[in-house]
Formats: structure tokens, sequence, C-alpha cells
């Protein structure tokens, strides 16, 4: 039985498709067969974070007008062919896009993947209503801060009002430098905040790349993601570690040096 995640946020700007990206590479790479549908209509970026901008011919309006069929609009990641795509439209031009079509075509991918992965547009308007309305799960992404935390906890207690298997949260963007000092709320904290279900923790790491060829596996990054896909795929419970590097005397001087170049 195939699993449809919406991915969210409460507000723009925390990281929410790179997550996407991520998750949906490191799921594939794990042998699952994977698609990202972008729903971020007139605002997606899916396809440029993915690299494979040029390879669109069709999107999600041409599916729901008919204009082609679900198989013809997707796109394969040439790097993981276990890996695809459905883009989005740049431009809100139809009216026929709305819950109950968009769900129509997330359980048609169901019946061909083994993860539907749903880039939800951040906020809670009708964008975010008609991405979660064909989920099962969501996944909510938050950052260190206290803007994004509150708007966090608003999204999930609307999820709460869904009839949705799971919920959990991803802290992202984490500075485990600033946490040791205690500049940024530590994750412990907002789990607190949040009361819900922690699934993965990802550094600020400005090697994070959605590509192979710029090569993410080897990275905090990429090490955190695979964390966090086997966290989901198999339902462990392994958070990466943000703060045992910046601690003891070699970890201050890790601090000082990064603050220095920050």
């Amino acid at each position: 039985m195939s699993r449809k995640i919406v991915v969210t946020s409460g507000k723009g700007g925390v990281g929410k498709t790179t997550i996407c990206a991520n998750l949906g590479l490191k799921l594939a790479e794990m042998g699952q067969k994977v698609v990202m549908l972008d729903l971020d209509i007139g605002l997606n970026n899916l396809d440029v974070v993915m690299g494979i901008e040029n390879k669109v011919v069709y999107d999600i309006s041409d599916v729901v007008e008919g204009k082609c069929r679900l198989k013809q609009a997707l796109v394969q990641d040439l790097r993981c062919p276990s890996l695809y795509i459905l883009p989005s439209n740049k431009i809100f031009s139809t009216t026929k896009i709305n819950s109950y079509n968009i769900k129509a075509i997330v359980e048609a991918l169901g019946d061909i993947f083994d993860f539907v992965i749903i880039d939800c547009p951040a906020g809670i308007d009708s964008g975010f209503h008609r991405a979660v309305y064909s989920a099962s799960e969501a996944i909510v992404v938050c950052t260190p801060h206290i803007s994004s935390i509150r708007d966090a906890d608003k999204v999930l207690t609307i999820l709460n009002s869904y009839k949705l298997s799971s919920i959990g949260f991803i802290v992202n963007k984490v500075r485990g430098d600033l946490i040791v000092n205690g500049q940024m709320i530590d994750v412990n904290q907002i789990c607190t905040l949040l009361k819900s279900n922690l699934l993965g923790v990802v550094p600020d790491d400005d090697t994070i790349s959605t590509c192979k060829s710029m090569g993410i596996t080897q990275t905090r990054g990429g090490d955190a993601f695979e964390m966090l896909a086997k966290n989901i795929h198999f339902g462990q419970n392994k958070i990466y570690d943000y703060k045992s590097k910046y601690t003891g005397l070699f970890g201050a001087l890790k601090r000082k040096i990064r603050q220095k170049f920050q």
C-alpha cells in the first residue's frame, strides 16, 4: 500500500521544497518507487530544485484539463530511475484544479508508486487544504525560530482536524554551534512546544544539494536526510546529532571558527 505524505509549513522560507527533494531522493536510493508532486501552483520550484525544468512538457494543470495522460506529465530523474516528478504550472490558469481532482491524481499515483510526496504551498489557505485533503500522512517543516515554531503549531492544530494516519515535524536549518552557545532554541525545547512527533533534524549545511552530481551523500545534511528517510520508511527514531561536534574544548574552537566566518 502506497504512502501519501504531504510536506507543509506554516510560513515560506523554511526549506520545505529542499526537504521534499532530498527525502524523495533518499527514499528512491533505498529502492522505493517515489513520485514528488508539486502543488505550489504559481510559485512552484520543485522542478528547478531537481534540475528538470528544461525537461517539463506537461504539468498538473494539463492532466486536470485532459490535455495529456498522467504518465505523460511525469518526469523521470535520470540519476535515480525510481524517482519521478509531477511538475506544477507556473500560473494558476484553470479553475478546474480543486481538492477532488487532485485527490484523484494522488490516488492514481498511489497505484504506481510506493511513496507519493506532496510539496504543499506554505500557509493555510485553499492551496494548503487542497494538498492535505489528498494525503494520508503529514510532515510539518519548521526552523528554530519563534515565528516559524508558532506557525508550525498552528498548522499542526489544523492537521489534527484531518483524518491522517500520521503527523510529525522536521526541524530544518539547525545550527549546533548556536544552540550550544544558547543563541538558538534547542530542538528539545521545540518538541516540548509543539507536542508532536519529531521525525528528523537537518543541520544548516551549505553543502546540502538535491543533485547527485553536486554531491549530497557525504555531507552532514546527507547523513541527516538518510536518517530521516529511514525513520519514515522503517519507523526508526534516530535523530541527527547536531551538538556533539560543538561540545568540549575542540567543539568550542569549532564554534568560534564557524561564527567568525558566518
